[in-house]
């Protein structure tokens, strides 16, 4: 079986990786875990069952390694990444810090995977996991349909910014019960996130957000498109999961039945639309799960060949983990 590095170990999506290898039957021998200025002794969970050491990435070798995961910021991919290149491993890289280099490929699993064959330096992206989860359920459409234009709105969880942000959900929930001022507790998203709704996802540059920017980028190099994308951003109260309704306008004709038709195809979609109060998919519904949830299918009679939708996943094992994981698998074939 290929040997498996996971840099990040101890980060939300480093986490959800050693547990998608430990149940695909990877054992501890299989991989290793890495983490920057890694304590002595350190360990992360690897599986429901078992730990795994962390080994200190400053100084590792790479030699030996099938495939690296960096499940870490820009900053560390740039400093690390070449060194596991440079000792033949492949990479996948979840920061995005390669996302304008012509020659990595940015890969969905299940959209655009056989663009790994272009990879031409043993190095691939993966989009966020807000783009993994929109672009999967719309596959079989842009293929038929041929999709020209999508507005998104999405609602994000606090665990985009990782366990800072979810501990900050959590610390300014339990003070306002509590009766306790917020004045010091606003460090990471700069408003209360508790029973709020914050339209700003990441810094601005210029009119829209980093992270409106980067869908937009993100769809269209996932699908080699030069499809108009226009994203608005919100961060709720919720600790996991991705949200969006997304509005697709296509080239041809399109009528919804065939649209569910055509998503329920897909591999990791679950169509559950049933027109009844309760007859969705929410947030609380889909922890854990490794799937994407589509619901509130329906036509757009604004413009022509019109329909959107409601989507929910898990943002962690869905979206950039169980991404990364499923690459792996087809990589290390």
């Amino acid at each position: 079986m290929a040997k498996i590095a996971v840099v990040g170990a101890e980060g939300s999506i480093g986490r959800e990786v050693l547990n998608f290898l430990a149940d695909g039957g990877y054992r501890l021998s299989d991989v290793v875990a890495l983490e920057p200025r890694a304590v002595l002794g350190s360990q992360a969970s690897f599986g429901e069952e078992e730990d795994i050491d962390v080994l200190n990435l400053d100084s590792f070798d790479f030699s030996g390694i099938d495939v690296a995961i960096f499940a870490t910021t820009e900053e560390i991919s740039k400093r690390f990444v070449h060194k596991a290149l440079d000792k033949g491993a492949k990479v996948i890289d979840c920061s995005g810090c390669f996302f304008s280099d012509t020659d990595v490929p940015m890969i969905v699993a299940g959209v655009n995977e056989a663009e790994i064959k272009n990879a031409k330096r043993n190095l691939v992206s993966v989009p966020s996991a807000t783009v993994a989860q929109i672009l999967l359920p719309l596959v079989e459409v842009d293929k038929k349909c041929k999709i020209k234009r999508l507005v998104v709105s999405t609602y994000n969880s606090t665990s985009v910014y990782g366990k800072e942000g979810m501990d900050e959900l959590f610390s300014q929930t339990r003070k306002i019960f509590m009766n306790e001022s917020l004045v010091d507790d606003q460090k990471v998203f700069g408003k209360q996130i508790a029973f709020n709704a914050i339209p700003q996802v990441e810094e601005f540059i210029g009119d829209e957000t980093k992270y409106e920017w980067s869908i937009n980028a993100e769809v269209k190099k996932v699908l080699n498109s030069n499809v108009k994308v226009h994203a608005n951003c919100a961060f709720i109260p919720a600790f996991v999961g991705s949200a969006a309704y997304v509005n697709v306008e296509c080239e041809k004709d399109v009528d919804v039945d065939e649209i569910a038709s055509m998503m329920k195809q897909t591999k990791d979609v679950i169509v559950f639309d049933k027109k009844v109060s309760g007859g969705y998919v929410t947030l609380n519904d889909v922890q854990g799960e490794t799937e994407v949830y589509v619901s509130r299918l329906r036509q757009d009679v604004s413009v022509e060949n019109g329909f959107s939708f409601w989507c929910v996943a898990d943002n962690l094992r869905f979206g950039v983990a169980g991404n990364a994981y499923k690459i792996a698998r087809l990589w290390a074939k």
